[in-house]
């Protein structure tokens, strides 16, 4: 049974002790330990998802390495219309539990800006005016409506995205020490 689950954890790893009765290592199926959280991060192209995310890692490793029993996930930019929802919801059900949508909300016009002044380090071919708006009618028209079934359920976290990078960052870590 062990071998078909394929996320073995050590008992050491998780920080328990227990009297040795063999010699070989013990496992434990770390999904029956404990179901994974899962926090979505969503908003417009340019309203600070990969900024943010890589401050929240940094944040949750602190956390994760102080109590192992802290097991959520951030997926940045996921699912990003209904067809990777319907896809996460067949694969994932059962196996991790969406904890919230945490939603970076800002004006479209600041999100162009933004990308534009990224665009003259970044290299990146899409952040051109008409690249980023073609962005943004994608993403009203596809993820926007995932945001709002989330909203639905009482499961988003919105947050002012146009704040600065460390005024958002407060709001964010607000919001995880509220959901833990």
């Amino acid at each position: 049974m062990l071998s078909r689950c394929g996320r073995l954890l050590l008992l050491h790893d998780l920080g328990l002790r227990f009297p040795r009765v063999t010699r070989r290592p013990f496992f434990l199926c770390l999904h029956r330990l404990m179901k994974p959280l899962v926090v979505f991060v969503l908003g417009g192209p340019g309203a600070g998802k990969g900024t943010q995310c890589a401050r929240i890692v940094e944040e949750m490793d602190q956390i994760m390495a102080s109590n192992a029993q802290k097991n959520k996930f951030l997926i940045d930019g996921f699912p990003r219309n209904e067809d990777n929802l319907q896809g996460w919801n067949k694969t994932m059900d059962g196996k991790a539990d969406v904890s919230f949508v945490l939603f970076f909300d800002c004006d479209n016009e600041i999100c162009i800006e933004r990308c534009l002044e990224r665009g003259k380090s970044s290299g990146r071919s899409d952040d051109n005016r008409e690249s980023l708006e073609k962005r943004i009618q994608t993403y009203l028209q596809s993820t926007k409506p995932v945001i709002d079934l989330y909203e639905e359920m009482g499961k988003v976290k919105k947050i002012d995205a146009s704040k600065s990078v460390d005024e958002v960052f407060d709001e964010v870590v607000k919001i995880f020490d509220k959901e833990g």
